[in-house]
């Protein structure tokens, strides 16, 4: 492949919902040097009434709080979990505070998604689940969640995603010993196997003490009897773990090993659905974790990859060429190629990159091959389906999948797959350390009487 296509470098991804899995955030308000600032914030919005909580120099209001509870509860309702209400609202609240807190960060470091940006986020979700908006709408309200508040939840996650790619993924680094000790112990990583994992986390204070331990493990083991008595599981987790998922029952979605928390993806590995590893210790404090369910492993225990034949557009931006202005190249670009025009010729004229010559070809790609944004549009693609404009730090794209093929891994692929999973774990780690860090240093007054200290 032409070393003018620089799109490369190993993937440091990391979705979502595994960024927070093994936090431990405290429910108690944090540090208070910026009240006077957010006092007045607070009192420009007119009265005290209304407002859920202030963190920093913005609200949370009621109206959110509880929007974000009937949803909550809906979702816990068909798992037929039923937490009490103080403990559900604890959660749901701290999960408001974090995202706000990420806004923040977000809006001091210039970043924004601009409903153009939220527009083809959904369009690709609606697509993503082979529906359009209309039918993407009506599966939002059968979930029990509104149209806007799901806009702004999918707003919020592409944030989320912008700033652990300025702020996180350059800093990860991965040494060549590490790639060879990973290589040479956990030879079954790109077996395609998938797990579904849930967890509770009882979190231990900065510098527990040796009874701070104790009384962690008392509480563990009497969770576990609980469990072992036949209780609910998800029940059990929204009402005692202090991790951000534990208003979902403390479920993780579906991933590979290599996407599992680092604490426990090796007790993972070792159990049946159904099982649980026994209580794991970390720095956050002590996780008690099953296996809900497990699948695929179709690979030959890392010998072969799944491969994508892909060629892509670029719009690059500049000073004279914004953000908007390159999507709406792309949008215009992309309904002509809808309409019948050929894509490679399309990318000759207009796309910046020098594969361009090509036709846009970008040949046979290997997961880690492309920088993490391409590689997750790609991914999402069917084979022929064309993407909605995807932004990475060389530009704006416009992606299409040829086809994809199994493939056998040569060593060096294999390296680059290890380096993948390994920048993984550590972003991981790394995002919960910074959203620690900056939850730790909010001010953060909670106006709710009825939420008080964890259970």
């Amino acid at each position: 492949m032409p070393n003018s296509a620089r799109l490369f470098r190993p993937l440091l991804y990391i979705a979502s919902a595994a960024l927070a899995s093994a936090l431990a955030l405290p429910a108690a308000a944090a540090k208070a040097p910026p009240a006077r600032e957010a006092e007045r914030s607070y009192s420009s919005q007119g009265t005290v009434d209304g407002v859920a909580a202030i963190v920093n120099q913005d609200i949370i209001t009621s109206r959110e709080f509880d929007e974000r509870m009937e949803q909550t509860r809906a979702r816990l309702a068909k798992q037929s979990v039923r937490p009490p209400e103080a403990v559900l609202a604890r959660q749901v609240l701290e999960r408001l505070i974090l995202d706000k807190i990420i806004a923040q960060r977000a809006a001091e470091g210039g970043i924004r998604v601009s409903d153009k940006t939220l527009e083809m986020a959904l369009a690709q979700i609606a697509e993503n689940n082979r529906t359009d908006m209309d039918g993407l709408k009506k599966r939002v309200a059968e979930e029990g969640m509104s149209w806007p508040a799901f806009r702004e939840q999918i707003r919020g996650e592409v944030l989320q995603a912008r700033v652990r790619e300025r702020d996180i993924d350059p800093t990860i680094q991965v040494s060549d010993a590490e790639l060879d000790n990973f290589l040479n112990t956990q030879k079954s990583a790109f077996s395609g196997r998938e797990y579904q994992v849930a967890h509770i986390l009882l979190s231990a204070p900065e510098g527990a003490s040796e009874e701070d331990w104790k009384r962690l493990q008392a509480r563990a083991a009497e969770i576990e009897r609980k469990l072992s008595a036949g209780e609910h599981f998800a029940r059990l987790a929204a009402q005692y773990s202090q991790a951000p998922d534990a208003a979902q029952g403390g479920l993780l979605d579906w991933r590979p090993a290599e996407r599992l928390p680092s604490v426990f993806a090796e007790a993972i590995l070792k159990l049946s659905p159904g099982q649980r590893a026994p209580v794991i210790r970390s720095d956050a404090g002590l996780h008690i974790v099953m296996l809900v369910d497990a699948r695929g492993g179709e690979l030959s225990q890392g010998e072969e990859t799944l491969q994508t034949h892909a060629r892509h557009i670029l719009i690059k931006t500049s000073e004279v060429v914004s953000d908007d202005d390159a999507q709406s190249r792309l949008l215009a670009l992309r309904e002509r190629i809808r309409h019948g025009e050929s894509f490679a010729e399309i990318a000759r004229v207009h796309s910046a990159d020098l594969n361009g010559a090509n036709g846009g070809d970008l040949g046979w790609l290997t997961p880690g091959d492309t920088v993490p944004a391409f590689e997750r549009a790609m991914d999402a693609l069917a084979p022929n389906e064309l993407s909605e404009p995807v932004k990475s730090q060389f530009g704006w794209h416009l992606i299409e999948v040829l086809e994809r093929r199994k493939s056998s891994l040569n060593d060096e692929q294999k390296r680059k797959l290890a380096y993948q999973v390994i920048a993984r774990r550590k972003a991981e780690e790394a995002f919960n350390e910074w959203l620690q860090e900056a939850r730790d240093s909010a001010y953060v007054d909670i106006r709710i009487p009825q939420i008080g200290e964890a259970p």
